[in-house]
């Protein structure tokens, strides 16, 4: 049986940025929505057949509101934990196992890259 190849990077370390062609806006609340326009043949077919939105909106909650915008390439998972930290104290907690099951979520949907 082959062994998996170990990676040497710490996840942590990685720098997540938002993928370029995802709309997004806060409103004045500083609540984040994202605009994810719907493409390729089978939403297209969707629209048309079973009237699918063109653009689905992603009500971000208020951790994911404050994060989406600090996604720039420039810091890292780390860096974000200790954001998080001295904005929600306690209520993070806990912190990083969170911090990263959103990141991975965030991948998962094609919402986000590594730099």
């Amino acid at each position: 049986m082959a062994k998996k190849k170990e990676s040497d990077e710490n996840y942590l370390e990685r720098r997540p940025v938002r993928k370029e062609g995802i709309s997004w806006k806060a409103d004045e609340s500083g609540k984040v929505t994202l605009e994810i326009e719907n493409t390729g043949f089978f939403n297209k077919v969707a629209q048309k057949l079973l009237k699918k939105p063109k653009i689905s909106y992603i009500h971000l909650d208020e951790n994911g509101s404050f994060i989406w915008p600090e996604l720039n390439g420039e810091k890292n998972i780390i860096d974000l934990g200790v954001l998080v930290k001295e904005h929600f104290g306690e209520k993070a907690e806990p912190l990083y196992e969170r911090l990263t099951k959103y990141i991975q979520i965030l991948e998962s949907y094609g919402f986000i890259e590594f730099k």
